[in-house]
């Protein structure tokens, strides 16, 4: 629980009940300088004083231990969740070409392999061509992909 995040939050809520710091502590039974303690973050209200803060300024208990509505709670949780997932198909995105170009590149280096008659001649020429191609393909790809973000 932060302090000042809490203070501020109850200032804020009390202003929108268009209360004086001494009305909302007529309310709770405690003096205004504790109202403005709390405020300014310099001590939080005992356990015994929560829940009546809360039902004055019709807050939840979870409300005033963060510090923020809870709608705003989840939509600040939500936005990061989000941007989270972006990352990750940012990632996956760039590991598929990756694995583009090694292909190519094992392409490639089978064809040195195949040889002797005619047939054999032209598959090791078209699995040496599809592979460089596959790699010059993939390192573009990968090259903007990487420039771009």
């Amino acid at each position: 629980m932060n302090a000042k995040k809490t203070g501020v939050y109850l200032a804020t809520k009390r202003r929108k009940k268009n209360w004086t710091q001494q009305q909302l502590a007529e309310k709770l039974g405690v003096s205004s300088k504790t109202i403005s303690k709390w405020e300014r973050g310099l001590c939080l209200p005992d356990y015994s004083m929560i829940e009546a803060l809360c039902q004055q300024l019709s807050i939840t208990v979870s409300e005033l231990l963060a510090g923020q509505d809870e709608k705003e709670a989840r939509h600040v949780e939500l936005e990061n969740l989000l941007e989270r997932v972006s990352q990750l198909e940012k990632q996956r995105s760039l590991l598929s070409l990756v694995v583009m170009v090694l292909m190519g590149m094992i392409m490639m280096q089978l064809s040195h392999g195949i040889g002797g008659s005619v047939v054999q001649d032209f598959m090791s020429g078209a699995l040496l061509g599809m592979g460089a191609g596959i790699c010059v393909v993939g390192i573009f790809l990968v090259v903007y992909q990487i420039v771009s973000n």
